[in-house]
């Protein structure tokens, strides 16, 4: 497919997918430039989802968009664009997994699981100060860390579900299985991340709200100045009628 020549003032970003697909099919490089930004979270996070590497999760989406742009006169868009790119990704992640090493049977992997609960993180900040913003980068890298832990099967599943908010019907559809199964490995995942991540926060709990280090310091400096500043009104040396101040007493 050879390259085409299109108007710059052409506003890509406001084209459907539709429009994009004829575009590429026609050769125009920069409609596939769109595809790409549009899409290329969702397909990262389910590489990576499969590959649990950020640099390979990053080489199979790569992969998986040249084999696209190949194959793009075969899209008849019986399923959205995102859905057929995914399958794409998922082809060449799980063949990258195959040549890694062998996957462990899923059906082993439900049958060890038990617990029903599950940790709620907020999905929204407002404006933070610097330490905030380091304790909201501790969490996620806490909960990453806790997803990159997660058997492959049910991984994919979270991702899609819970970081992409793809509805159960197009999980479903993306990963070629049922319903009931998207939704057993996603009540599944999210007990293994419950379990996973109960022990480390009932750690940081105890450390929440601190108040150390220049914190601290700056308000304990702050109150032994005010005890020290002498008390408004008549001078120290005596009360306005001339009798001596009362004895401090001693402290407890």
């Amino acid at each position: 497919m050879s390259p085409v020549h299109t108007p710059l003032a052409l506003d890509y970003a406001a084209l459907d997918d539709a429009a994009l697909v004829d575009g590429v099919q026609r050769g125009d490089r920069e409609a596939f430039r769109q595809v790409m930004r549009r899409c290329n979270q969702r397909l990262f996070r389910v590489a990576r989802g499969v590959v649990n590497d950020d640099n390979e999760a990053e080489d199979v989406v790569q992969e998986a968009y040249v084999h696209a742009y190949e194959k793009i006169d075969g899209f008849r868009g019986d399923a959205s664009l995102l859905t057929w790119l995914t399958r794409i990704v998922l082809n060449a992640a799980y063949g990258r997994l195959r040549q890694r090493r062998a996957t462990v049977g899923v059906e082993q992997i439900e049958a060890a699981q038990h617990e029903d609960r599950v940790v709620a993180f907020p999905s929204r900040f407002g404006h933070e100060d610097p330490a905030a913003t380091a304790t909201r980068a501790q969490i996620r890298a806490l909960v990453e860390h806790a997803i990159d832990d997660l058997a492959e099967p049910f991984r994919i599943v979270f991702v899609l579900r819970e970081l992409e908010g793809c509805t159960v019907e197009e999980t479903a559809a993306a990963l070629d299985l049922r319903e009931e199964t998207v939704k057993t490995r996603l009540h599944r995942a999210r007990r293994q991340l419950r379990a996973a991540l109960q022990d480390t926060l009932a750690t940081t709990l105890t450390d929440a709200f601190p108040f150390l280090g220049s914190r601290c310091d700056r308000m304990t400096d702050e109150v032994l100045k005010r005890l020290d500043a002498p008390p408004p009104g008549p001078s120290p040396s005596g009360d306005a009628d001339g009798s001596p101040p009362p004895a401090r007493r001693s402290p407890c």
